[in-house]
Parts: C-alpha cells; structure tokens; sequence
C-alpha cells in the first residue's frame, strides 16, 4: 500500500502505541486532529509536554502529583490515622471519586509477583514500613489491593511485617459486583462473598 504521508503514518503508529488504542481508533483520533486548529493541536502538545516534564512523586505517599508533598498529604482535613495501600495511582482515583474515604494513601507501584521477578524490595513496602514507624498517629492499614494472586501475596506479606507494630489492618471487601449473576461468579470470588457476608 502506497503511504499517504509519512507524518501521518508515524503519527498514526505512535497513538497506537497508547493502552487500548487500535489502529483504526489512532487514525480516526490523527485525522481528528489534523483538523482542529493550531492552537487546540498545540495546548493538547504542550499538555502531554507538561505530564511528562512536571509531574513527579510525593515523597511520602508516591502518589504523582506536581507539587511536593501532594495535596492529599497536605490536606489538614484528612485523617492522619489511617493509610490506604494501594497498587497504583490509578486507584487513588479510583477511591476517590467515591469520597467514602477521608485517610492518606500509599502507592506500592506494583505488587509482589515471583513470576515476573518482582520481589518486596521492588515495591514500596518498605518505604510504607518506615512511615508507619515513624509517626504515631497511624492506627490502621487499609488493604486496598487487588483479589488476585499476587495482590493476594502482597496483602499478606504487608500483613506480616504489620501486627508486630499493633496496627489494626484491614481489607477492602470483596465480592459480587452489582448487577452480576450469581451463576456467572467464579467459585473464590463467590466464597469470598459468603466469608465477607455482613449483616443488614
């Protein structure tokens, strides 16, 4: 096939690239954008420039943020005493948008998989360790990880090096989203249901 343009083609390989994105999705959002005008072209460059160049990690819960400490951790209406452990940013978004939780977080940046040779040293465990050590006011740790095998290790080594400090750690429950058929729920998830089951 003849090329078009060789702008375009690299432009279109380069969306691709992007999670979720197809070839046909990266063509239709390049051709979108060779028809917007300049300005919108250059404030959406200039944004993806800033993500890149100003964003950087809060030093004491690794969430990203732009400025240092983030606001979250800056926050004097937060509740100092809990500290919710999560795998990645994504999830302090995701906690968020529900505003059932008022505590700080910590981002691990991963979770302990053997299988791809990421060890405990290769997350922030040990970083979470040192901040429960060094301030009294954590009473407890909210496990906020994913139900799976290796945010079901993580959980448990997190746990581990926990109950000697005396900090009351907790899970997040889970079980049967809404609207799903119980034929449909794999056997660990179903049994973990009954095991979380709460009183109404």
């Amino acid at each position: 096939m003849q090329l078009i343009s060789e702008t375009l083609e690299r432009a279109i390989e380069q969306l691709a690239k992007l999670p979720g994105m197809g070839r046909k999705s990266a063509q239709r959002i390049a051709m979108h954008l060779l028809k917007q005008n300049d300005d919108q072209v250059m404030k959406l460059a200039q944004a993806i420039i800033d993500l890149k160049k100003s964003i950087t990690y809060c030093s004491i819960c690794y969430n990203i943020t732009d400025e240092d400490p983030c606001p979250i951790c800056r926050s004097e209406k937060r509740n100092n005493g809990v500290i919710c452990v999560v795998e990645d940013t994504k999830d302090v978004y995701a906690i968020e948008k529900t505003n059932e939780f008022n505590g700080r977080y910590h981002v691990l940046g991963g979770v302990i998989s053997p299988l791809d040779n990421i060890g405990p040293n290769d997350v922030r465990i040990k970083e979470l360790v040192e901040r429960v050590k060094s301030d009294e006011n954590v009473k407890e740790i909210i496990l906020a990880l994913n139900p799976d095998a290796e945010g079901e290790a993580t959980a448990y080594y997190i746990h581990k090096l926990m109950k000697p400090l005396g900090i009351n750690i907790t899970r997040i429950a889970h079980g049967i989203p809404m609207g799903t058929e119980l034929e449909y729920i794999d056997e660990a998830t179903l049994s973990r249901a009954f095991l979380g089951r709460s009183t109404l």
